[in-house]
C-alpha cells in the first residue's frame, strides 16, 4: 500500500526543487571520496529524514523474533568490514547500521543514506539458508560503506535534502507496488526514469560492492556456497524475466560481467556447504506468515501445516541422528501455520500446531546451539499463543524455561559487550517476557493481588536498562510506558511515551507529552521524583532544539534565497504557557 503522505511529500518536494533533469551526475573514480557532493553528516541527517518517514508507514514491521535473527546475521558481517578497514571512524561514528524489516512479500532488499537497510520479508521467505541471506546483506553493507549511495547522486545533492529524501521514499514505494502505472505515478510520472536512473547504482558499483561484499562475507564465517546459491537464484529470476516479484533484480542487474566475476571467485572457494539448517526454516515460516498480512494467505498456510500434521511424525528414536532437512521443513510449516492460524483467530488450531512444532524440534540433536536456540523460539511461540488468548499464567509458564538460558547468555541490555549466537534473541526474549509479566500483573490486580508487583518491576528496571542504550527502541519505551503506568509511576510513564514518539521522529506529539509530564511533576500528585522531573526538563529543552533546527532547515531549503530567522522557531515554541517552566 501506497502511503498518500509519501506521494504528497514527493510531488511537494519535486515542485520546489530545481528539475532533476538539469542534474548531471558525476561519478567519482572508485576509492574516492564522496564528501564533496554530499558530506557524512548530511547523509546521515538525510537518512533519519527518510526514516522518520518510513517507520510512519504500514509496511515497516518491528518483529523481534525475525529482527533478532536478522540481526545476528548483521553483527558479524559489521565486525568484519569494520576488521577489514571497509568503514572508516568517520562512517563508524556517524552513520545508525541500522536494519529494518518491511512487511512485503517480494525479494527485495535496499540501502538507505546513512547506514540504514531495509529487507523485505519475501527475501527471507525465499532464501534457503542463512548464508544466502547473509550474501544479500553483506552487498548492501558495502554499498553502505563505500557510499555508493553519496557518489551516485553526484551533483543532484545539492538541490537539498527535502527533495533527495522525496526522491528516495519514491522510488522505495515504486519497489513495493505491483503496479507499473501506480509506481511511475508516485515518482511523478515523466521524471520517473531520471529518478530511477540516479539511484540505480552503476555498473563500477555493483562490480565493486560484489567484491568488497564477498570479502565481508567470508572474513564473517559465513560459508561462500552459499552466496553461489544467490547468485543462481538471482539469475534464474532474471532469466525468467521477473515477473515484479523481485525487485532487487531492478535496482541490481545482472550482468554477464557480475555473474563471470563472481563465479570465478566462488570457483576459487574451498568452504563447504551449509545446510538449511533449522533456525532458518523457522523464520522463512515466520517470514511467509507475516509477509502478506491477508486471511487467503493465512488459510493457506494454515491449510499446509494441518496436512503436515497428517504426515508421520518425524519425533521418532528413527530419526534422532539423522534429523536435518526433514525436520526443518517440517517445522517451517508448523511455525508458519501456528501463526496464521492465531491471525484467523482460530486459538485451537494454533495450539495443536504448536505442540507439534515442539514436538518435531526434540528430533534436533541436543548438543546443537543452533537447535538450542530452534527450541527457544519454540517456546516464545508458545507464550505468544498464550497471550494472545489472555492466559498470562501459561505463558509465564512456557517462558519458565528458558530463564535459565537467557541468563547464561548475558543481560539483553548489554548492546555494547560482544554476544555470542546463543545471545541474539535477548531482544525478542525482554519484550515477551515483559509483555508477560504486565499480563500477569494486571490480571493479578482485578482480584486484589499485587504479589505481581516485583516481577513487573524487575521487568520494568530491564526495559529502561534496555532503552537507555538503545534509545530508538520505540517500542521498547511503549512497553516501559506501560509498565510504568500500571506501577504507578505517571512521570516515567508520560516520559517513556514520548521518548517513543520522538523516536519515531513524531517531535511535535513528544513534545506534547514531555509538557504534560512536567505539568504533571509541579504538582502534588507527582510524589516529589525530582529526578525524574530534571529529566524531563532537560530533554524537553533538548527536544525543542532539535524541533527548531529542523524548521529552520526547512524554511532554508523553501526560500535559499532568503536569510532564515532562528528566533522564528524560538517564538512558536514560547507560545505555550509551560514555556521554561511557567505556569498559567
Amino acid at each position: 500500500m501506497v502511503k498518500k503522505a509519501l506521494a504528497a511529500l514527493l510531488s511537494a518536494s519535486l515542485a520546489l526543487s530545481t528539475p532533476w533533469a538539469q542534474a548531471q551526475v558525476r561519478l567519482p573514480s572508485l576509492g574516492d571520496s564522496a564528501s564533496e557532493d554530499l558530506p557524512v553528516g548530511a547523509e546521515r541527517r538525510l537518512g533519519e529524514q527518510i526514516m522518520a518517514e518510513v517507520k510512519r508507514d504500514p509496511a515497516y514491521l518491528d518483529d523481534p523474533v525475525l529482527l533478532d535473527y536478522v540481526r545476528s546475521l548483521w553483527r558479524p558481517l559489521l565486525e568484519a568490514a569494520r576488521a577489514r578497514g571497509d568503514i572508516s571512524a568517520e562512517l563508524e561514528q556517524a552513520f545508525s547500521w541500522e536494519i529494518f524489516l518491511v512487511q512485503d512479500r517480494s525479494v527485495n532488499a535496499f540501502a538507505l543514506p546513512g547506514g540504514h537497510v531495509g529487507v523485505h520479508l519475501g527475501l527471507m521467505a525465499v532464501t534457503a539458508s542463512r548464508d544466502e541471506l547473509a550474501a544479500v546483506l553483506a552487498h548492501e553493507l558495502s554499498h553502505v560503506s563505500q557510499r555508493h549511495i553519496a557518489r551516485s547522486m553526484g551533483s543532484a545533492s545539492r538541490q537539498g535534502a527535502l527533495g533527495m529524501a522525496a526522491m528516495l521514499l519514491g522510488v522505495l514505494i515504486a519497489a513495493r507496488s505491483s503496479n507499473p502505472d501506480a509506481a511511475q505515478a508516485a515518482i511523478a510520472g515523466s521524471q520517473a526514469a531520471m529518478i530511477q536512473g540516479q539511484l540505480n547504482f552503476s555498473r563500477d558499483m555493483e562490480r565493486e560492492a560484489d567484491r568488497i561484499g564477498y570479502g565481508v562475507f567470508r572474513d564473517a564465517g559465513f560459508a561462500t556456497p552459499g552466496m553461489a546459491a544467490m547468485f543462481e537464484k538471482l539469475d534464474q529470476a532474471s532469466r525468467l524475466n521477473d515477473s515484479g516479484g523481485f525487485p532487487y533484480l531492478r535496482s541490481h542487474p545482472l550482468t554477464t560481467e557480475r555473474m563471470a566475476e563472481a563465479r570465478l571467485r566462488l570457483s576459487e572457494s574451498t568452504a563447504p556447504t551449509t545446510g538449511r539448517g533449522s533456525l532458518h526454516a523457522l523464520m522463512q515460516g515466520r517470514a511467509r506468515a507475516l509477509m502478506e498480512p491477508t486471511a487467503d494467505n493465512w488459510r493457506r498456510l494454515l491449510a499446509q501445516a494441518q496436512a503436515a500434521l497428517a504426515a508421520p511424525s518425524v519425533a521418532t528414536a528413527s530419526h534422532q541422528a539423522s534429523a536435518g532437512g526433514g525436520v526443518s521443513e517440517r517445522a517451517s510449516v508448523l511455525y508458519g501455520g501456528a501463526l496464521a492460524a492465531l491471525r484467523l483467530g482460530d486459538h485451537r488450531a494454533a495450539a495443536q500446531l504448536q505442540a507439534e512444532l515442539a514436538l518435531t524440534l526434540q528430533a534436533l540433536r541436543a548438543d546443537d546451539m543452533e537447535a538450542a536456540r530452534s527450541k527457544a523460539v519454540g517456546q516464545m511461540l508458545a507464550a505468544e499463543l498464550a497471550l494472545a488468548r489472555g492466559e498470562a499464567a501459561a505463558a509465564a509458564a512456557a517462558l519458565a524455561p528458558l530463564r535459565q538460558h537467557m541468563a547464561a547468555v548475558g543481560s539483553p541490555a548489554r548492546s555494547g559487550a560482544p554476544q555470542s549466537e546463543a545471545g541474539t534473541a535477548q531482544r525478542s526474549w525482554l519484550m515477551l517476557s515483559s509483555q508477560t509479566a504486565l499480563a500477569l500483573a494486571l490480571k493479578a490486580r482485578e482480584q486484589g493481588d499485587r504479589s505481581q508487583d516485583a516481577t513487573l518491576r524487575e521487568a520494568m528496571e530491564s526495559l529502561q536498562t534496555w532503552v537507555a542504550e538503545h534509545r530508538q527502541d520505540a517500542a521498547a519505551w511503549l512497553l516501559l510506558g506501560q509498565a510504568c503506568d500500571a506501577l504507578g509511576l505517571q512521570l516515567r510513564a508520560l516520559r517513556a511515551q514520548a521518548e517513543a514518539r520522538a523516536a519515531v521522529g513524531d517531535l511535535g506529539a513528544a513534545i506534547d507529552r514531555l509538557r504534560a509530564a512536567q505539568a504533571r511533576s509541579r504538582s502534588a500528585a507527582a510524589g516529589g521524583d525530582f529526578i525524574e522531573a530534571s529529566i524531563i526538563d532537560t530533554r524537553l529543552r533538548a527536544l525543542q532544539a532539535q524541533r527548531r533546527q529542523q524548521m529552520a532547515e526547512m524554511r532554508a531549503q523553501r526560500s535559499p534565497g532568503q536569510r532564515t530567522d532562528p528566533a522564528e522557531g524560538e517564538r512558536e515554541e514560547a507560545g505555550s504557557p509551560q514555556r521554561n517552566g511557567r505556569q498559567p
